[in-house]
């Protein structure tokens, strides 16, 4: 009873500081599912240890509230992209929506289950920063507008959304690298990462939020899910204001470099664990 107690026990600070956390590593392309994961094991917390049903609750607390802190965030150009809705624009979001769904509906489970440890997270996010940094590369043809995307474009960001199903890869880092490849510019693909993001963002929550309404959150759990829920909304609110302030268009490069460089130190910790702690 005492070692269910204990696993069933979530300490608030924890549930702040990773509410706090999943503002801006959803919003930069650095994986917020990395830093979730990293850091309450960089930082030796019993996260892991805790009931299942419970980090799950959480986690569909954490991205409840960064979907809503979003949606208030970019209301206006919600209603401005529905307010010039056509056929081609409605082509473009079926197919950025329709891999990440399917994916999501048939593998989530099974990649969160075997590629959720430390030694895959590095790699994902390795991986991701490579091809970050390689998208990034300044093209001698002249950038794609934001008015040019078509189907073809948002199959593309559909597809990378399904890949950031792994930990580690970055659901903002591999719509970015998508953009990029795509010949977007720096401040188009952003946006278009955004507006791919979104959708799928919330309806993961709806979906989630329904489920757990359905079974009930685990007992005594609720001050933490609605600490990180919160922390989580007005992190996400203060993030994305605060990246509409900066200037668009600057390089990924920094975010890859940070990437790899989280990667390393994931690997150097492991590789002390593996020699025991030399």
């Amino acid at each position: 009873m005492r070692n269910r107690a204990r696993k069933s026990a979530f300490p608030i600070r924890q549930a702040l500081v990773l509410g706090l956390l999943q503002g801006p590593t959803e919003l930069l392309p650095v994986s917020s599912s990395a830093h979730a994961a990293l850091l309450p094991w960089l930082a030796g917390w019993s996260y892991s240890e805790l009931d299942p049903e419970l980090r799950k609750s959480f986690e569909v607390a954490l991205h409840g509230g960064a979907g809503l802190a979003l949606v208030i965030d970019m209301r206006s150009e919600l209603l401005q992209e529905a307010s010039r809705m056509d056929a081609r624009r409605a082509a473009t979001i079926a197919c950025s929506l329709a891999p990440a769904a399917i994916a999501g509906y048939a593998l989530r489970e099974s990649i969160e289950r075997r590629l959720g440890g430390p030694r895959s997270i590095a790699a994902g996010l390795a991986i991701g920063a490579v091809a970050m940094a390689l998208a990034d590369v300044p093209g001698a043809r002249a950038a794609r507008a934001l008015e040019d995307a078509g189907p073809r474009d948002g199959l593309a960001l559909g597809l990378a959304q399904a890949i950031a199903l792994i930990p580690g890869v970055s659901r903002s880092g591999a719509t970015l690298t998508a953009a990029r490849a795509r010949g977007f510019g720096r401040g188009d693909a952003q946006t278009l990462s955004w507006h791919a993001a979104l959708p799928v963002l919330v309806g993961v929550s709806a979906v989630e939020c329904g489920r757990l309404a359905r079974s009930g959150a685990p007992a005594g759990a609720f001050p933490a899910l609605a600490a990180g829920a919160v922390s989580a909304f007005v992190s996400t609110l203060v993030s994305a204001r605060a990246l509409r302030r900066t200037p668009q268009g600057r390089s990924l490069l920094p975010w890859s470099v940070y990437r790899g460089a989280l990667s390393l130190v994931v690997i150097r910790r492991l590789r002390r664990a593996h020699n025991g702690g030399r």
